[in-house]
């Protein structure tokens, strides 16, 4: 049956041929990740400090800890604020307000192995530390090749 992945599978890995073997899984959770347009809000920043680290930064500035909610679920890392318990309790009435308290959910697919180490605030930045943890099954192994050495010859005569 033809369907979304293998619509996915042709679009951006054809090139690849059929070649690619388990990668089902993968390409069913990017075809179904939510998408939530928030206009680009809040800002955020993704970085690989190494072949194995990641950073995700994210601008909440006006948020608290309180505020923030991090769940990671089927491989998808969910970053939600939301302002909207709290009130306004200084009694002023805003001339300008500048900095957007709105409500925000920001979805990042992780790739299999990607496990979120902590998560801090400071200074209006919420940073969110990753790292590719590899099983040591599945890094890569010599395999031994058994049987004769010898190799069959021909006799002249």
């Amino acid at each position: 049956m033809y369907n979304a992945i293998d619509t996915l599978f042709d679009q951006h890995l054809g090139r690849f041929g059929r070649s690619l073997i388990g990668f089902e899984p993968t390409l069913r959770r990017l075809s179904t990740a939510e998408t939530v347009d928030n206009g680009g809000y809040p800002p955020y920043n993704l970085e690989r400090i190494s072949e194995q680290e990641y950073r995700i930064t994210l601008a909440v500035a006006g948020f608290t800890m309180s505020d923030l909610d991090i769940t990671l679920a089927d491989n998808k890392l969910t970053v939600s604020g939301s302002t909207s318990d709290r009130k306004n309790t200084s009694g002023s009435d805003w001339i300008h307000k500048g900095i957007a308290e709105r409500s925000f959910t920001r979805t990042f697919v992780l790739a299999d192995h990607v496990v979120v180490n902590n998560a801090k605030l400071e200074n209006g930045l919420l940073t969110i530390e990753l790292t590719r943890e590899i099983p040591e099954a599945l890094k890569p192994r010599k395999i031994a090749i058994t049987g004769s050495d010898v190799v069959g010859s021909i006799s002249s005569q």
